[in-house]
């Protein structure tokens, strides 16, 4: 028998990247495998911000599999910029509100919107895992930033707050925390800020998405039953310099 035979597990943010390895990882495992994203690839167009859709769809997938034992909130997305910047003692730009409600909305509303959804059904079976996608930004902080570290600070805080309501319901609730990760997008920066990456990356690589995948999958199987409220950081242990 496999890790996560019979499992019914539902990934977001899952056409590309850490999501989609996510989806394969757990597959591998045994697991029945449901992954949502608003980009064409997965199995179905939700959006994560919008709490009727995510309401129906958590209804969809438990009426064609039976329930739902596994919830990875990995959606997110980023809208960089400095909180103001100066150049020669004049404001030359700013992080716009727009920039910063839809970071919000998606990194840290969907996370709750899912898994305020997800709950129920996991409740009602006495059994369940809800992981979290934070970072390790969230945990130290990033220049330009300010909308991606609040969500992702934010994620850790509805992850502790969860473990201590959900633990009595038989479900365990963990947050990942990954460092710099070789997705398709990071891989298409500068060669020299990729460099750097490594460079303050004590093991002297970057992580690949099955890394972090790995780390999902250890938090969801049974070995990990007494893991709860947890922040694994899965980022080579890299420091976060000025």
């Amino acid at each position: 028998m496999t890790r996560l035979e019979g499992r019914v597990t539902v990934v977001t943010g899952a056409a590309r990247g850490i999501g989609a390895e996510t989806a394969r990882v757990f597959r591998e495992a045994g697991a029945t495998v449901v992954t949502w994203d608003v980009a064409p690839g997965a199995d179905r167009l939700v959006d994560v911000t919008d709490a009727k859709a995510v309401d129906a769809a958590v209804a969809a997938t438990v009426a064609e599999h039976g329930g739902i034992d596994i919830l990875v909130n990995n959606a997110g997305i980023l809208r960089d910029a400095q909180l103001v910047k100066i150049k020669d003692g004049e404001v030359a730009g700013r992080m716009e509100e727009t920039q910063f409600d839809a970071v919000i909305s998606v990194n840290l509303k969907g996370v709750f919107l899912c898994g305020r959804a997800v709950a129920p059904v996991m409740i009602k079976r006495g059994w369940g895992r809800i992981l979290n996608a934070s970072s390790v930004v969230g945990l130290y902080g990033n220049f330009g930033q300010s909308n991606y570290v609040a969500t992702k600070a934010g994620v850790i805080g509805l992850t502790k707050v969860w473990a201590r309501e959900l633990g009595p319901k038989g479900i365990t609730v963990n947050a990942v925390a990954p460092g710099f990760i070789a997705t398709e997008m990071v891989k298409q920066m500068p060669e020299h800020v990729l460099r750097s990456m490594v460079e303050r990356t004590p093991v002297r690589r970057m992580g690949e998405p099955r890394d972090v995948a790995n780390a999902y999958l250890f938090l969801a199987s049974d070995e990990a039953s007494f893991i709860n409220g947890a922040v694994l950081s899965v980022d080579g242990g890299v420091v976060v310099g000025t």
